[in-house]
C-alpha cells in the first residue's frame, strides 16, 4: 500500500469522554444522520463490549472508528474521516487498526453493515477482504435503506495486510 504524507503525519489513540465533542462535530460532518453525544458517551462510558479509536493529525482528530468485541467477532459499528482528508487511504490506515485492536482480543472475523448506496466504503471493505454475505432489509431507519452485511475471516492474508501497512506508517 503507498501511503501519503498526510498518512505519515497521524497518530491513533483510544477515545476518552474528553474528546466526544471533536468526535460529534465530526459525525455531524460526516453524517445526514449522525450519533447523538449521549450515544458515545453510552458507547465510552457503559458498553463494555465497546471499543474506539480516534486518528489525530497534529493533535486534532480527523477521524474515528469503534467496534463491539463480542467473544471472538468484532462488529464494527463507525468509521469516520474528516471531509478534508478523505481519499488520502486514512480510512484503510484506521480500519486497519481497528482490526489490530480487535486481534489483540483474539477476534476471529469481523462485520459490519454497509449502506446499499455507499460503493465506496464498499470497495475498500472488499480490498481489504470483507465479502458480501447478505442484506438487511430497510436498516437504515432515515431512509429505510437497505444495508448490505459484510464478513471478514481474520486469517494469515489480514494479518500480512495489518503488519505491511504498520511498517509502512509511522504513526503510533
Amino acid at each position: 500500500m503507498t501511503e501519503s504524507k498526510e498518512a505519515k503525519d497521524i497518530s491513533f489513540r483510544m477515545m476518552e469522554v474528553k474528546d466526544i465533542p471533536a468526535v460529534h462535530a465530526l459525525e455531524q460532518q460526516c453524517y445526514h444522520y449522525p450519533w447523538s453525544r449521549e450515544a458515545f458517551e453510552s458507547e465510552i462510558v457503559k458498553n463494555h463490549f465497546a471499543r474506539y479509536i480516534v486518528m489525530l493529525r497534529d493533535e486534532e482528530i480527523i477521524g474515528y472508528a469503534g467496534t463491539w468485541m463480542i467473544v471472538d467477532e468484532a462488529h464494527i459499528t463507525n468509521i469516520a474521516v474528516h471531509p478534508s482528508y478523505r481519499g488520502k487511504k486514512l480510512g484503510e490506515v484506521m480500519l486497519y487498526r481497528l482490526l489490530e485492536m480487535a486481534m489483540v482480543y483474539a477476534v476471529k472475523r469481523a462485520t459490519l453493515e454497509v449502506r446499499a448506496s455507499n460503493y465506496a466504503a464498499q470497495a475498500l471493505y472488499r480490498k481489504i477482504g470483507f465479502l458480501d454475505s447478505g442484506v438487511r432489509k430497510g436498516y437504515y431507519s432515515d431512509n429505510k435503506e437497505d444495508a448490505i452485511i459484510m464478513w471478514l475471516e481474520i486469517d494469515e492474508e489480514t494479518v500480512r495486510k495489518i503488519e505491511q501497512t504498520k511498517n509502512t506508517h509511522s504513526g503510533n
